[in-house]
């Protein structure tokens, strides 16, 4: 099959388009027929090396932790999954990879919804388990009001979704350029930046209860004066965040409670009550520039690749 991948750190330049032995579905597992793929940050800070003390990969890597495609394989011990049926879902995690090639083996997945295409689909899977562990993390609640800072990202979108159908009222910061986007999803808008707790003021007049940092902005110290706890500000995107006494979430090795959401995610799909706003689409051959874009941080929405 031809997959993207790298021999080796470095910037965008580093990916190329190559010839590689297919993988295989193993016990609890299934195989697909790429149709898309999403980009996330952690592709590139894999890629850039920026994680290789607490991350490394083995050489050469395939990028790419979630897909949207047909299942051609199906492991031993699956259940309620056919070759043939069109799912979305996670690469196993300790591989780190892997979905940015003609076939990939998927560990979590779920149907895909029938109101979301192929491209939006192969964005979902690991922006939902984020938004979803984090969700959790928090303990968000009906009734509650969440902050997110970075509101109109990949991640930022799909949260403020997921926490709406959960009951909460959502505020999310943006520049004044994707106020009306996030409007569009239900989202209380707010400029991002310095005095944030005084524009939050009129929005938010009982207070915040939770707040999700997806910006990674260095503006934690300012978030948690908002949330007055550090216990209720988890991030996935500000390395500090130790020294602010808040979490830093990211999957482990063997455990992924946000894959819980998957299901729940295509249910609310074909309802009607969540979308995947796409920031731009890419051919497999242009994996380095929908790298590139991504590593810009003003993404509105999520960047897929698609694969022929």
């Amino acid at each position: 099959m031809f997959a993207v991948q790298y021999h080796r750190y470095g910037g965008s330049e580093v990916l190329c388009l190559e010839e590689v032995d297919e993988p295989h579905a193993g016990p609890g597992q299934v195989r697909i027929a790429v149709r898309a793929t999403g980009v996330t940050p952690a592709d590139w800070y894999l890629r850039s090396g920026m994680l290789r003390d607490i991350a490394t990969v083995d050489f050469p890597h395939i990028p790419g932790m979630d897909a949207a495609g047909i299942v051609d394989e199906v492991g031993e011990g699956v259940s309620g999954t056919a070759v043939g049926d069109a799912v979305f879902g996670l690469v196993p995690f300790v591989d780190q990879g892997g979905a940015a090639a003609q076939y990939a083996v998927l560990e979590a997945w779920a149907s895909k919804p029938q109101s979301w295409s192929f491209e939006e689909a192969g964005g979902a899977a690991g922006n939902v388990d984020t938004a979803t562990r984090v969700l959790d993390a928090l303990e968000a609640a009906e009734g509650m009001t969440l902050l997110i800072d970075g509101a109109a990202g990949g991640v930022g979108t799909i949260a403020a979704q997921l926490a709406q159908a959960r009951g909460l009222t959502v505020i999310g910061t943006a520049s004044e350029g994707n106020h009306g986007f996030l409007g569009q999803l239900g989202v209380v808008p707010v400029t991002y930046g310095a005095g944030l707790a005084d524009r939050l003021a009129p929005l938010a007049p009982l207070g915040v209860d939770v707040v999700l940092d997806a910006a990674g902005k260095g503006s934690l110290a300012e978030l948690v004066a908002i949330a007055g706890d550090p216990h209720r500000v988890v991030t996935i995107a500000d390395f500090d965040a130790g020294r602010h006494g808040v979490r830093y979430s990211r999957s482990e090795a063997g455990e992924s409670p946000g894959w819980a959401g998957l299901p729940l995610a295509a249910d609310l799909a074909d309802h009607g009550r969540l979308t995947v706003p796409l920031h731009a689409v890419f051919p497999l051959k242009e994996a380095a520039t929908a790298h590139d874009v991504s590593a810009t941080g003003h993404a509105r929405g999520k960047i897929v690749i698609t694969v022929p």
